[in-house]
């Protein structure tokens, strides 16, 4: 793979996504307002799944939450299944 597009973009939104998190908490804790599980799930599913998982393990943040988990194990799916079928082609066409 040639192209660092996927790479760098996951990378942002992964950054991004952990920040989210951290800011969520962190205001939490504080009682103010709080970022919209539907912004975090958007940045999950723009690449920034990495970061969520990240957030979620070391700031133990949505970490408990059935709902939420359910949705962010579905969105690592759709992106799993993204580079499987990415990849299934690749190899389809570099073989033929």
């Amino acid at each position: 793979m040639n192209n660092p597009l996927p790479l760098i973009l996951y990378s942002v939104m992964s950054v991004l996504t952990f920040w989210l998190y951290a800011n969520d908490k962190s205001r939490a804790r504080q009682g103010q307002w709080r970022t919209p599980e539907k912004t975090l799930h958007l940045c999950e599913f723009a690449g920034g799944w990495i970061g969520g998982f990240i957030a979620q393990k070391t700031l133990r943040h949505k970490s408990r939450k059935p709902d939420y988990q359910i949705a962010f194990w579905m969105i690592v799916m759709v992106h799993y299944a993204g580079w499987l079928v990415w990849l299934i082609h690749w190899q389809v066409a570099s073989n033929a």
